[in-house]
Order: C-alpha cells, then structure tokens, then sequence
C-alpha cells in the first residue's frame, strides 16, 4: 500500500456481479455468491459497485488486499460511516433514530483509534488464550450436556436447529451470567439481529417494508438494551465472577463506561459470540459430510481436530463483510482509492483466494498453513477467537467418538445475511458409534 497522487479510471464491475455480491439473498446460495467473487478475484479484484439505492464502493475480493486495508486502522476508519453495509434508505432510518448518525451500535466494530483501543483493553487480557484455557472444564462439561441431547434424537435430526444453535449460545451465557431461561430471548433477539433482510426472520408487522432491515435490527437492539440495562444494574449492585459484572463495572480515565458502550459491549459478544460459532460447528460438519474422508481423519486421529476447526471457519466464513473508508488518498492492489472512499471487504471471497488456498472450494482439515481471515486481521481482529476455536475443539472432541457416520437427510439451508449469517438448517442422519 501507499499513498496515491497519480490519476486512474474506477474500474466499474458488470452491474449483475454487483447487485449479487450486495444482496442479501445470494449468500443462502453458495453457488451464486461464489461463483460471483471468484469473477470477482480472476476479473476485477478491486472494483467499484454502482447498484441502485447504495452509495459507491470498492468491492475488496483478495485475501492480500483485505490483510492490507484491516491492518492499518488510521488510513482506514469504521467510524466515519456505517461499518455494516446498508442502502441508503436504511442509513436514513439510521440517522433519523440517532438524530444524524449512520453508527447505531457503540461497540468495538463502530470505533477508531484511539477509542477503538481504549475500549478493547476493557476485556483484552480476559479473552487471552491462558486465561480461556482455564473455562475448559466449564466449557466441556456445557459440552458433553450439548452431545447427549444430540444423541437422544436416535439417529436423525436438524443439526442446527436441535444442536448446534444451542451449545455455543449456553457457553456465552454462562460466561456471562445469563440465565439459562432467558437463553430463548437471547437466541430470538441474535436471529432478528443479523436475519433482518431474511423474510423468515423479520417480525410480523416489518415484512414487505422497504427498511425492515434496519427496522428490524432497532428494534433488537432496543430490546437488547433494556434487558442488558437491568441486569448491568444488577451486577454494579451485586458484583459477581463473570464477564458481564467485569463490563458493567469497567471505567475508563477514571469514570464508568457509559451505557452505550456498555450495551455495545454486551451485545456484540451476546450476538456474535454464539451465532458465529454455531454456522461455523455446523459448517464443520457439512464439510465432513461433502467431504467424507475428513470425517474418517478425525475419527482415527482425534489429534486432528484443531485443523478441523480452522477449517470449518474458513469454509464457512460466518462474518460476510465489513465496511471501511479511506481517510486519504491511498493505493491497494493498484487502485487509487479517494479519500472518503467506501470499501466492502468481503471475507468470504478472500477465503477462497486461489493465491492463497490450494483448491479453496474443497473442505480439507489438513490445509497447513491455514491462513484464513474469517476473524479479520489487524486491530479490528476478533476478540473472542480464541474462546470460539476452543468450544469447537471440545465440542468436536465430545461428539465425534460417538458418531460412526453421518449424512444429509435433506437440502442444508442457509440465511439471507450479507453481514453475519450462516446455517439456518441441516437435516442429518447418523449412525450411533
């Protein structure tokens, strides 16, 4: 990367391409969003998208200039706009709620140095490896709860919707001192977060609604915060072991965080924190079971799971994109990019780069190394990575001594999200080890 003074021509991208890579429908067909970035990356890598309704952006399809724009924070804000891609309907809404501004969420993804790095330091050192390493006796136990469930449907179930749906979100709650009977409101709430433009996941009086999408994750929203605002308070009064009480009672300079950033908090780790786990175990099974000699690997070496789990996060990619804007004028990947330019780093596609992965298409958990960016890179990288890669591996290793075989007893079907989505069922049949 450097900075950019020379004129050049936006390359535009074919108008088809565009809309597909934008809309939300194309990521529940992993054949149509797919086969659209790998035109993308062979065509047209960095491309401008002029579709209907949106504002102009660079669509970022490699896997080198997505690390480029996400290590460098300063050239590159979050903040300046939204970082969740919206029409420009929607971003209207936005700023009528907010009274002007397009950023809903105080939370980590809608900050920029340095307040980006102030607020991440709250929970930093409780997301380290050491310190999530001793929550495995914890974790394994939610665990081994999660595969006797799944075992009682006695040889056919959903395993998204009867399994993988659940143990995550349990792992979280518990972290965080949440009620198991308030789980089902946290799940609901999560699937009207990131499912808003999915007609199956909007409520009632929002379908047909130009701005349901936004409408939809407001309204969550809100209701997240009512409930975060009591028990928050609960905790300030009460202080308990856990990771809601550690937020609730952070300060920064010297003064409590407010309730925003508390909130933002809060629901950034109760959304992301399990629905991105569960697509990525579910995608880990749907690998195995496309790609059978996988599951044979890990039955005859258990040894072999972490590489499972790594590679079930790259073939699935959960988080589809993040928004940026250059905050000068800055080159990536031969493209002058304009000050206050938009950019839409579409993970998936980078993912699947050629240049990186040897036949990305193909689910293989003995790709080493395995460079995946399904948790970003740079500053803005995933917080609890660590904590998701060790609920899959206990997870994985708790329920694959007792499966002999597995396969799909119907069509997997997937969410229509361009932010953060995955599986939304996967019928399986399997035989009892």
């Amino acid at each position: 990367m450097a900075s950019a003074t020379r004129a050049t021509s936006r390359p535009i991208i074919p108008q088809h391409i565009a809309e597909t890579v934008i809309a939300a429908r194309s990521y529940a067909d992993d054949a149509v969003i797919y086969d659209a970035f790998k035109w993308l990356r062979e065509n047209m890598p960095l491309g401008v998208a002029e579709v209907e309704g949106f504002d102009p952006m660079w669509i970022v399809t490699r896997h080198a200039d997505i690390r480029e724009v996400e290590k460098n924070a300063k050239l590159f804000h979050n903040a300046d706009f939204n970082p969740v891609l919206n029409d420009r309907a929607s971003d209207d809404f936005t700023r009528e709620m907010t009274g002007g501004s397009v950023s809903g969420l105080a939370s980590l993804t809608y900050m920029d140095p340095p307040v980006h790095q102030q607020y991440r330091m709250l929970t930093a050192n409780w997301f380290l490896p050491g310190k999530i390493g001793k929550l495995e006796d914890q974790i394994r136990v939610l665990a081994k709860q999660s595969v006797e469930h799944f075992l009682s449907f006695d040889g056919e179930c959903d395993f998204v919707r009867d399994f993988a749906l659940h143990y995550p979100l349990r792992v979280i709650m518990t972290l965080f001192g949440v009620p198991p009977e308030d789980e089902p409101k946290m799940l609901k709430l999560t699937q009207e977060f990131f499912g808003g433009h999915d007609p199956e996941e909007q409520r009632d009086e929002m379908k047909d609604d130009p701005v349901a999408a936004a409408k939809m994750w407001a309204a969550a929203l809100e209701d997240f915060f009512q409930y975060f605002d009591a028990l928050a308070e609960k905790r300030r009064a009460e202080p308990q072991d856990d990771l809601l009480t550690l937020i609730a009672n952070s300060r920064i300079n010297g003064a409590p965080i407010g309730r925003d950033e508390a909130n933002g908090y809060f629901v950034a780790i109760a959304t992301a924190g399990h629905d991105t786990t569960s697509s990525s175990v579910t995608g880990g099974m749907h690998g195995m079971i496309e790609f059978p000699e996988n599951f044979e690997k890990v039955k005859a070496d258990p040894a072999m799971i972490p590489g499972l789990v790594d590679e079930a996060i790259r073939w699935t990619s959960p988080v589809k994109h993040f928004m940026r804007n250059a905050t000068q004028d800055v080159e990536v990947g031969g493209q002058l990019i304009r000050s206050m330019d938009r950019l839409m780093m579409c993970y998936p596609s980078g993912n699947r780069d050629e240049a990186v992965f040897d036949d990305p298409d193909r689910f293989d958990i003995t790709r080493s190394p395995n460079k995946h960016i399904a948790f970003g890179f740079g500053p803005h990288m995933c917080l609890g990575q660590h904590l998701a890669k060790l609920e899959m591996r206990i997870l994985f290793e708790e329920l694959m001594p007792h499966i002999a075989s597995i396969e799909l007893a119907g069509p997997p079907k997937l969410v229509e999200a361009n932010f953060v989505g995955g599986y939304k069922s996967l019928p399986v049949r399997f035989r009892k080890a």
